[in-house]
């Protein structure tokens, strides 16, 4: 009788352990990414002018941003895709024996410039420049159509995912068996906003030929990720 108890036991304790090997679960996350080329631009410039009187301050920066319009209409560039960023005036003090008097009023103004024609974006800096502007805050990139390169991301992911389960099913020494789960992380478009800008010589533009702003179009990134929760046994 204890005989035929303790090989009941076994049999349970056996079947229990094959169950528990079959229903192993690895669930880990896997990311993908694809470079795509930029071929947007947004060019963040502008104006900015100090003077006591804060009418005269705020006339030249108009003035100026005017003129930059200008310049860029008759380069081509379509007044829609020349927008007002950023407007803002201030007071400036000087402190003298702990006494506060108006120095000037700083006014500026910041156009957002929409390029589409990558290889004139350095030109066209320097038409606003040489029309009146005085910064330049950076340029943004961005590509209009990812769709493709988020499908091959999001492809990458779920290879990556795969790839990670068998490394760690042939480590605790088990084998994929199926997928019981698979969740969208979501893919994400990486818009490129560093200054990818080498100005030479603003005010040398009229005196040497090669003077004037590079700009390398940046590569964007698509990412994606997913996790994927594996069988094993």
């Amino acid at each position: 009788m204890k005989k035929l108890i303790a090989l009941a036991l076994a049999a349970m304790l056996a079947l229990a352990s094959a169950a528990a090997f079959a229903d192993t679960k690895i669930s880990v996350k896997g990311t993908g990414e694809v470079r795509v080329s930029a071929d947007t631009a947004v060019i963040s410039l502008g104006v900015n002018a100090r003077d006591k009187d804060v009418l005269k301050a705020q006339q030249k920066v108009n003035e100026s941003i005017a003129a930059i319009r200008q310049a860029l209409i008759g380069r081509g560039v379509k007044e829609e895709d020349i927008n007002t960023e950023f407007i803002n005036i201030y007071a400036m003090y000087d402190y003298n024996n702990d006494q506060e008097q108006l120095a000037a009023y700083n006014a500026s103004s910041t156009l957002a410039i929409r390029v589409t024609d990558m290889e004139s974006t350095g030109a066209l800096i320097d038409i606003c420049f040489a029309a009146g502007a005085n910064t330049l805050n950076g340029i943004s990139f961005s590509a209009s159509d990812t769709e493709e390169a988020a499908d091959e991301a999001m492809k990458m992911a779920v290879a990556d995912a795969m790839k990670k389960a068998e490394i760690l099913a042939a480590s605790a020494g088990l084998k994929i068996t199926g997928i019981e789960l698979i969740s969208e992380g979501g893919t994400v478009n990486y818009e490129n906003s560093v200054g990818n800008v080498y100005a030479r010589g603003f005010e040398m533009a009229s005196a040497k030929e090669d003077a004037g702003t590079v700009v390398q179009a940046a590569k964007l990134i698509v990412s994606a990720s997913v996790t994927v929760t594996f069988t094993a046994e």
